[in-house]
């Protein structure tokens, strides 16, 4: 199955929450690609039209879709899925709406409130407020929008505050809800031929905890390798048999949440429970992180459902069919086998024009304005011959430019080369044409008098 992996842009600079993705992405294609898919990756961007010419070059079968913001804000988490959705692409996971709806934290409160389901009370600077006891008690800041605890540490915990006095320091884009002060727990659920499929629910527990410090899981204690936070806030399974009739009601509320946003794919509930036993709904996550060392990954673990099943039991429920028989699977090609009947020229035609803006948009890894760049190189080509400056090799099968590189002479040197340009089609991707038209790039540079 031809699989482009979607992902939001991340800049060099940007926090771990953020790189977080390219982890994910790096290990999904990983898995994918083990199971013979054709795997293509597609950073994205709010110029979503680009995002969709690029999607109609590559033609996936399937996006995986990974793209959890957008300008580095998940307010805008639903507009690649909405964009898809328009398009008739197959995507991964649960719908734009749906995406929508469990990211703004008071809408998706309200929807579980109507279903019946028990979340705590909360107030915020706009509507919808929560009718709620009058009485000074425990509260939590939050983020309406951003998940991944952004902006969550011990300050966030307001304690003995009347709602009143508690909207009264809310910062724009806040909420806060009634602080439940007890046991913490998340439970996955990935989709399956039958249904969603509960994988075994996971406790955090927070060691060592100094008094007074509250037991929360916040920005640190995710992100930061360094700190008290990460180091004692630790994951377990529950096991303990009194703990059985607890687990079943996590269980059957977070089924409950799947339907009530009709989720697809895969997801994550986050509870807290009360001194009392009573679970609490804090967050439905309709885009949990894949990440092999996620919580996500552990709970597949501990389920004994292999790392990529997982990633192939998603696929399928995308695309809405059942695996196909390990005989009818693609073999993965091993790296450094390219086809046989691949082969190099190296002089440019008219044709190659149209050929360098498709394979450079078949890669998803350039923007309109650098395949504009790499044309433009051609042209320059047939229009000045080796007066131009730019050299090129190109790979072909069966008649078609399946990649390319350029190169050329540093103007204002005796024996300096510059490497412009490389590009080939996903589907013959680690194949080792990459390195042969490399090597073609050493050998004519070196021919020509390079050093």
């Amino acid at each position: 199955m031809n699989i482009t992996l979607a992902h939001q842009s991340v800049p060099h600079d940007a926090p771990p929450d953020e790189r977080d993705v390219l982890d994910q992405a790096a290990a999904i294609r990983e898995a994918l690609t083990g199971l013979g898919h054709t795997v293509s990756t597609l950073p994205c961007d709010t110029d979503l039209g680009n995002v969709r010419r690029k999607l109609e070059v590559l033609k996936p079968a399937c996006v995986f879709n990974l793209v959890e913001t957008l300008e580095g804000s998940a307010q805008l988490i639903h507009l690649a899925p909405a964009t898809w959705e328009k398009a008739g692409f197959a995507f991964t996971g649960s719908s734009a709406e749906a995406l929508y709806l469990t990211t703004h934290k008071l809408l998706a409160k309200e929807r579980l409130r109507s279903a019946g389901l028990p979340v705590p009370d909360w107030v915020a600077g706009t509507p919808p407020d929560a009718p709620c006891a009058t009485e000074p008690g425990d509260w939590i800041v939050k983020s309406v929008w951003e998940h991944a605890s952004i902006g969550l540490d011990d300050t966030s915990v307001l304690r003995g505050l009347t709602p009143g006095e508690v909207r009264q320091r809310l910062p724009p884009g806040a909420f806060a809800e009634r602080f439940i002060d007890g046991r913490e727990f998340n439970l996955a659920l990935l989709a399956g031929p039958h249904g969603p499929q509960n994988l075994p629910p996971a406790e955090i527990v927070f060691e060592d905890f100094p008094a007074g410090k509250p037991r929360i899981v916040g920005y640190r204690a995710k992100w930061d390798a360094a700190s008290f936070e990460y180091a004692h806030t630790v994951r377990r399974f529950a096991e303990a048999p009194s703990d059985a009739p607890l687990t079943a009601e996590l269980a059957r509320l977070a089924r409950r949440c799947w339907e009530v946003f009709a989720l697809g794919g895969y997801a994550r509930v986050d509870f807290r429970v009360d001194a009392l036993g009573r679970p609490w709904i804090l967050e439905v996550n309709a885009n949990p992180c894949l990440a092999p060392d996620s919580g996500f990954a552990a709970a597949l673990a501990q389920a004994g459902i292999p790392y990529a099943a997982a990633l192939e039991r998603i696929v399928r429920d995308a695309c809405g069919t059942a695996a196909p028989p390990e005989a009818g699977r693609t073999p993965p090609r091993a790296a450094g086998a390219a086809p046989a009947d691949v082969t190099f020229r190296h002089e440019a035609t008219p044709a190659d024009i149209a050929a360098v803006r498709e394979v450079t948009a078949a890669t998803g890894y350039f923007s309109d304005s650098e395949a504009d760049v790499a044309v433009e190189l051609v042209e320059e080509r047939l229009a000045k011959g080796a007066a131009s400056g730019y050299e090129f090799v190109f790979a072909e099968c069966a008649g078609r430019v399946v990649g390319y590189t350029s190169f050329g002479p540093v103007p204002c040197t005796q024996s300096s080369f510059d490497w412009y340009w490389l590009a080939v089609r996903p589907d013959l991707q680690n194949a080792g044409i990459g390195r042969r038209l490399l090597a073609e790039v050493e050998r004519r540079s070196r021919e020509s008098g390079g050093t």
